[in-house]
């Protein structure tokens, strides 16, 4: 689309929203004519007062996303993208206004900008995580939900039952909600010259003992997985890791698909082997890692022990 200038929230939210309020609304017949206008012939001139008159449509969309503590300036630019998207693709013989249209990219754009600034961890590209992203605060709400902390197991169960997903993903949603990433080079406290970045541990000087530990304990784990997944049939052992080992993991309708069972099925059988997993590896390890080595109590200074004094 042609490069064109609007009015943009970086100057003050108060006065652009004011600013936008002075753009006319297009009735049903001028729309048409004005879409028509672009589409046909490209006339920038039409796809201004396309995107213009419905500013305030992207406006109201990005308020309601206030909620996740975002710059309400930045994520109604990012809606004004969309609306110009949606002006660029929209067709008026399709019967409805563009107004219509326009929601679903201004949405989409919004969202997708919210996804990429919350976290730098990847959510994943399907369609699940983005939807249970968006709904789980609303599906709290709604059960009257604390908005800290891990959520209890009924009102877990209750929110992967209406929102269709699995508990375990409600649980690492809800986390991943509740604690936004910090920057490194953020102050300690409002009146410290310290950031976060100065107090981080070496960890190329840790002790080379416990790395050593560690690194028999993932041996011990690792070992464990493999022979809990050998206690599983090949269909359990290929579906769990179509399901919980890929990225991005592969749909159940597609696993239903594939061996011919509804998608109901195969979430169970999922279910099914990663639980055989769990129980398995517990009981491995219950038995195979060793217990910790009992501390040498402590003597304050100056006191002394007598020999053989327990």
């Amino acid at each position: 689309m042609t490069t064109l200038t609007f009015p943009s929230p970086e100057g003050g939210l108060r006065r652009y929203l004011a600013e936008i309020r002075r753009f006319p609304l297009l009735g049903k017949d001028e729309e048409y004519m004005l879409a028509k206008r672009w589409r046909e012939h490209q006339d920038p001139e039409a796809a201004r007062q396309l995107v213009t008159s419905h500013l305030r449509l992207s406006a109201k969309i990005a308020l309601g996303y206030r909620g996740y503590g975002l710059p309400l300036g930045e994520m109604i630019s990012e809606g004004n993208l969309g609306l110009m998207h949606a002006v660029k693709k929209f067709d008026p013989d399709k019967g409805f206004r563009l107004a219509t249209y326009a929601v679903w990219w201004i949405r989409a754009a919004i969202q997708e900008f919210i996804l990429k600034t919350w976290s730098i961890v990847k959510l994943g590209t399907g369609g699940a995580p983005k939807k249970l992203f968006f709904k789980l605060r609303e599906a709290k709400a709604r059960i009257a939900a604390l908005s800290d902390g891990d959520l209890p197991p009924e009102q877990t169960r209750l929110i992967a039952d209406r929102l269709g997903v699995r508990e375990d993903e409600v649980l690492s949603m809800n986390r991943r909600l509740a604690a936004r990433d910090a920057s490194l080079n953020a102050p300690i406290a409002a009146d410290s010259d310290e950031e976060w970045q100065d107090v981080l541990q070496d960890e190329a000087a840790a002790d080379p003992e416990r790395q050593l530990a560690e690194a028999e304990e993932w041996r011990l784990r690792s070992a464990c997985l493999e022979a809990a997944l050998a206690t599983l049939t090949p269909r359990e052992r290929h579906i769990l890791g179509e399901r919980r080992l890929k990225e991005p993991p592969s749909l159940l309708e597609d696993l239903g698909r594939q061996y011919g069972l509804s998608r109901e099925r195969i979430r169970q059988i999922e279910a099914r082997a990663f639980e055989k997993v769990q129980t398995h590896m517990l009981r491995a390890l219950q038995t195979r890692l060793p217990e910790p080595a009992p501390q040498e109590p402590r003597v304050p200074a100056g006191q002394r022990v007598a020999p053989g004094a327990a």
